[in-house]
């Protein structure tokens, strides 16, 4: 399943479909990130910036195994750097392919000096989802971000 399947399929399981109606209204919201290719300057109101935080809290729970695994490869980079380093890999490629490049905040995130920091605040940020006030959590550090 890709990426909009995903969040199409879990705004059903969280009833968010009055907000959340069609894969297209998730695509064009996905797409007013200002950093990306696409962007499309919309204004996104609080019931669609919740519902989204609320797919993003779900998706972490469902891929703790794997968030944990990349923190615990980030501890141990001598012994077992594979996990933090595929992870690393892979969201630089996404954002390479994605965003724009030409944005000083993008080449903050492509730059391997810099990125560590802001890479392992993501993850934590995503590990800390999980639990029962997750969206509540993710909600606070966006906001106050």
């Amino acid at each position: 399943m890709n990426g909009a399947e995903s969040l199409y399929s879990l705004s059903g399981k969280l009833n968010l479909n009055e907000v959340l109606p069609n894969k297209v209204t998730i695509w064009k919201l996905r797409n007013n990130n200002p950093m990306r290719n696409s962007f499309n300057n919309n204004n996104i109101n609080f019931e669609e910036f919740n519902a989204l935080i609320k797919i993003t809290a779900e998706m972490a729970k469902f891929l703790y195994p794997y968030i944990r695994q990349i923190l615990q490869s980030r501890d141990d980079l001598v012994r077992n750097p594979n996990s933090w380093n595929e992870f690393k890999n892979r969201y630089i490629e996404l954002i390479s392919e994605r965003f724009n490049t030409n944005s000083m905040k993008v080449k903050r995130l492509l730059d391997p000096t810099l990125n560590d920091e802001i890479f392992i605040k993501i993850v934590l940020t995503l590990a800390l989802c999980i639990s029962d006030d997750g969206f509540l959590k993710l909600r606070t550090t966006l906001l106050n971000y």
